[in-house]
């Protein structure tokens, strides 16, 4: 059964405060002359007084004998009675008439009905209604609570609600589990049946080699791998497609996921058909993605086996170009000798006469591998994952995202190369036309592929091998722009699809503009964000002779490091009493205190959505959070906790915990963080830093790249943290992914009471599309600029020249009439990313460098307008930097903070299941958080401590503490999980300054979660 408190169920608090009585139990003049009309006797006020004020917390007619007495004696006291309630005396109202006539006159009174059996037949209704996109009980009630206020319904028992929401969830799972299997063909069922089984010589079930990921790319590994994508496309071609909410289709795929194969035969038939085929489909368009990964990590592999051969190449024909270099010395000499030119002819003929012929050559082969052109390199390991590549083409079934049906065509004469062996092919032979078909090649790629040395008798005809290399490579490239795509597959599929129709879009349009700060129309937008840019230039050039932290030498912007702010004495001495003061303890004790104050296992739900019959679900939550967030692992964890086996710690993973289930968490601990005081004394919550550190990851895994940056195999954790130190959202990537593409996701994604606005990064952080959509979605982007001085600003017109700041002015002019011409087309996109169809960083992994369509260059076109605006304030503008350095400095201090807290395995994620990296990122947040939140608990604790020992506390010495507090957190050791102990609550109200002038936004005054009607 689902518990009140996991929902918005109104319920009495258990600590009321003076504040709370006041406000809530109060009875206002109005209620006071109701209570005189309807009764004239003291006792029978009172009772009804409380009745009334219960009905406004609770929603529904209670006994009064369960009403606490301290709200009891405050009702009575507002009526200025001295009348002393015993509970004999509540008790005997609520058995008696008079308490029947009351609730009646309060119906009328708040105009409220009870939930008769009509009222029930809505109830279900509703709950049918909520149930088609949510999966939870809890989320559910919280739906017919809000409902049942609405309608002005009295609040029937939560029991009833939790059996109305579980049937009603049972109706819609089963209705879908039953049009999914009445839609699969007897063929179908049979496949899943197969894959239930254990075949003859095989270990494991078809079933389990579904859920398969791709290793480390070699050329096995690849065959293997795209030979598995071939049967599971057969598989998914007998499964017809399903329509129902993504949120469903989601739910039931994690559900599949968790399930073995003896597990899902166990399910009654329409149950097991439905969630086979769902997770069949789901993970088609997975393996399309796999196979689209493939080929681009195939291609960067080719590319730097090119580029190596090239290097050393150069390295061992060194000496030739060293004989080339004295030859022309020679040549030099000759042409200078005194005489008539003649003699001179006659001079170098003499120098060059004996080996002009192997001259000639000899430079013709040193151009041919001039300015690090690779591509003779590529001919020879091109052969040997030629077949691989093709079959790659083939899977993906690749088709174009524009009207430009070229790439179609070349993938097509592709397939009919692929049995070729000749080395000289027709091009009209394949359907295709030197002029309409090859303009995208560029002139290195036509040197090879027509070579100038073939005569006229060659005319129409090209190189086969470097043909499909020049393709190859174009295909890459516009996989990643999105140019073509794969139909079917998840992240390479056609982006524009997920964009919100023309209708909701000119519907969402006015109220997105106001939402996101900017003019929906074309015109006065461009206009307005012009004279912007203007205005800033002029202003900074006309301060920058007295701007002293800047300069210009030769053409090139200098600026002057800031000064490093020093450490106050008193700042250090409270912060070592801090130390001293911190209670010893270890990581085990502070997960227990943070699971028990948020009452963590509450979001621990059988994926199944059945109760959990796990008796000590608290320990066992504790003990998961421990394995995965500090990555022991369920082997060590089973060695360092005793009483749980390995099987159990990996089995509450698997079958309970998903990404969101964490997230969820996460928010929470975020919120009841973002309520303490001395946060707010650290940052407003009102900008956020992004950062990514690497996760160290073994190699026979998809994800694993190497990072030349930081060396070394593994993935990215990239992180959102505030300005206050809490960090908002995380998620893993690739080694070689651009970080800029996920930095707007945070704040998009994000779902705390902590909304920043402002986005700071590292120089990775910045580039033009990324810089127009965050301007579009009303959030302000400001990266750290480590290479300013060749970072180069933008006109806003083409006939204006700046006395200081001229040379700064590299980029050209902004194309206004190209922002203007796409500025709908760039709109709908950001409106799409709010309402969630299509997230920011799927749009600006489009954009990449390769991308050619028109929107992208009109979001790289107003991307130069928002950064040379961000820029002129970074020149201008000290405290800007200062801010951003201070920003960026917090998310290092993070990095290093969350690798603290990852002690076991050495550092190494050592699962090669993707899904199952990303949650363990997501544990590691988590985890990460809660130590932060326990630390700023007992810091408020000692800090009050020392304020009531006379010792003076400031506001600036606050603002200079971190959460980041390790040294009193034992992590080794003998690991003991006691969820009995005496636990100290948290307090809200701590104030470790007396009457500040300020008020931070954590004293707002948390309205309990009853429903008032």
């Amino acid at each position: 059964m689902t518990a009140p408190h996991e929902t918005n169920y109104p319920r009495l608090k258990q600590d009321i405060s003076s504040k709370e009585l006041h406000d809530y139990y109060t009875p206002t003049l109005d209620e006071m002359a109701f209570i005189q009309t309807v009764s004239s006797q003291t006792h029978r006020r009172v009772m009804l007084a409380l009745q009334l004020k219960m009905f406004q917390r609770l929603g529904t007619f209670g006994l009064l004998k369960d009403t606490p007495e301290r709200i009891v004696r405050h009702v009575a006291k507002s009526l200025s009675y001295q009348l002393k309630l015993s509970p004999s005396d509540l008790d005997e109202y609520d058995q008696s008439r008079v308490r029947r006539d009351h609730i009646a006159k309060l119906r009328d009174y708040f105009n409220v009905r009870p939930l008769a059996e009509e009222g029930r037949l809505w109830l279900k209704t509703v709950a049918e209604n909520a149930a088609t996109t949510k999966h939870m009980l809890a989320d559910i009630i919280n739906v017919m609570v809000e409902e049942l206020a609405h309608h002005r319904y009295e609040m029937p028992a939560f029991r009833m609600l939790d059996d109305i929401a579980a049937s009603a969830r049972e109706v819609i799972h089963n209705g879908h589990y039953e049009n999914i299997t009445n839609a699969l063909s007897p063929h179908a069922k049979k496949l899943i049946d197969t894959l239930l089984a254990v075949a003859p010589g095989n270990t494991y079930t078809g079933w389990q080699a579904l859920k398969r990921e791709p290793k480390r790319p070699g050329n096995k590994e690849v065959r293997s791998y795209l030979q598995h994508v071939e049967r599971l496309q057969s598989l998914a071609d007998a499964i017809p497609k399903m329509e129902m909410p993504v949120s469903k289709l989601k739910y039931f795929r994690n559900m599949a996921r968790a399930l073995d194969a003896g597990e899902l035969a166990e399910l009654t038939p329409e149950k097991r058909y439905a969630l086979a085929a769902i997770f069949i489909r789901a993970q088609l368009g997975k393996v399309l993605d796999d196979a689209a990964d493939l080929f681009i990590r195939l291609m960067q592999n080719l590319e730097n086996a090119a580029q190596k051969s090239l290097l050393a190449y150069q390295a061992q024909h060194l000496k030739r170009t060293d004989n080339l270099i004295a030859q022309l010395k020679n040549i030099l000499e000759a042409y200078r000798l005194d005489g008539t030119d003649t003699q001179r002819i006659d001079a170098i003929g003499d120098v060059v006469e004996p080996n002009v012929s192997q001259l000639l050559a000899d430079c013709e082969e040193h151009m041919a591998h001039a300015d690090k052109n690779f591509l003779p390199f590529l001919a020879k390991p091109y052969a040997s994952i030629r077949a691989l590549l093709l079959n790659c083409l083939q899977i993906m079934d690749l088709r174009t995202s524009s009207q430009d049906m070229t790439m179609e065509r070349l993938i097509l004469a592709m397939g009919q190369l692929r049995s070729q062996r000749k080395e000289v092919v027709e091009v009209a032979s394949f359907g295709l036309d030197m002029e309409r078909d090859f303009s995208w090649m560029s002139v290195n790629w036509r040197r090879h592929v027509f070579p100038k040395t073939w005569g006229a008798d060659r005319a129409g005809w090209m190189h086969r091998r470097y043909f499909e290399l020049a393709v190859l490579f174009e295909i890459k490239n516009e996989l990643k722009s999105g140019d073509v795509f794969v139909p079917g597959g998840d992240r390479y599929d056609d982006y524009r699809e997920e964009l919100v129709d023309n209708d909701t879009f000119l519907e969402e349009l006015k109220g997105y503009g106001e939402a996101a700060g900017v003019d929906t129309d074309p015109e006065p937008f461009i206009t307005g964000l012009r004279e912007q840019l203007r205005a800033k230039c002029l202003e900074v050039d006309a301060r920058f002779p007295e701007n002293i932290d800047t300069d210009i030498v030769d053409g090139r912007l200098v600026l002057k490091k800031l000064k490093r702010t020093e450490i106050s004495q008193a700042l250090a001495a409270i912060d070592q009493l801090i130390t001293e003061r911190l209670e010893e303890t270890s990581i085990i004790d502070v997960l227990v205190d943070v699971t028990h104050w948020m009452d963590m296992d509450k979001y621990f739900k059988p994926l199944s959505g059945s109760e959990s019959r796990i008796k000590d679900l608290r320990n066992r939550v504790v003990a998961t959070l421990f394995c995965y967030g500090c990555n022991l692992g369920p082997t060590q964890t089973a060695r360092s906790i005793r009483g749980l086996n390995r099987r159990q710690h990996s089995w509450l993973n698997l079958k309970m915990v998903t990404e969101d289930t964490l997230e969820q968490a996460c928010t929470d601990v975020i919120n009841a963080y973002n309520k303490y005081e001395l946060p707010s004394y650290w940052g407003k919550g009102k900008s956020a830093s992004a950062d990514g550190t690497k996760w160290n990851v073994y190699e026979e895994n998809m994800l694993s790249e190497y990072h030349i940056r930081y060396g070394g195999y593994g993935g990215i954790g990239y992180y959102h943290v505030t300005d206050n130190y809490i960090a908002l959202f995380s998620r893993f990537i690739p080694c070689g992914a651009y970080e800029a593409v996920y930095i707007l996701d945070g704040l998009i994604e994000n779902k705390s009471d902590i909304h920043p606005d402002t986005v700071h990064g590292d120089t990775q952080a910045q580039n033009f599309p990324v810089f127009a959509l965050a301007h579009l979605l009303g959030i302000q982007l400001m990266p750290r600029i480590r290479n300013i001085k060749d970072l180069a600003l933008s006109k806003p017109d083409t006939d204006v020249t700046y006395q200081h700041i001229q040379s700064l002015f590299s980029e050209g002019v902004i194309d206004w009439g190209l922002i203007q011409t796409h500025y709908h087309d760039m709109l709908r996109v950001a409106v799409s990313i709010m309402k969630g169809k299509i997230s920011a960083s799927t749009i600006l992994r489009r954009f990449g460098n390769f991308n050619k369509s028109k929107l992208y260059f009109a979001f790289k076109e107003l991307g130069r307008v928002i950064r040379t605006l961000f820029l002129l304030r970074y020149i201008d503008d000290p405290e800007v930097r200062r801010v951003i350095q201070a920003a960026t400095n917090k998310s290092e201090q993070f990095n290093n903070f969350v690798q603290w807290v990852f002690f076991g395995g050495m550092g190494i994620i050592r699962e090669n299941d993707r899904h199952e990296q990303r949650k363990i990122i997501a544990y590691n947040h988590l985890v990460a958080n809660m130590v932060i939140l326990n630390n700023v608990e007992q810091m408020s604790r000692v800090l009050e401590l020392l304020r009531d020992e006379g010792i003076e506390i400031s506001p600036e010495v606050l603002s200079g503490l971190s959460p980041y507090r390790t040294s009193h957190i034992n992590r080794f050791g003998d690991y003991t999980i006691d969820t009995g102990k005496a636990i100290i609550p948290m307090d809200f109200t701590r104030r470790i300054i007396k009457n500040a002038d300020t008020v931070p936004e954590s004293d707002r005054d948390d309205e309990d979660d009853a429903v008032r009607i």
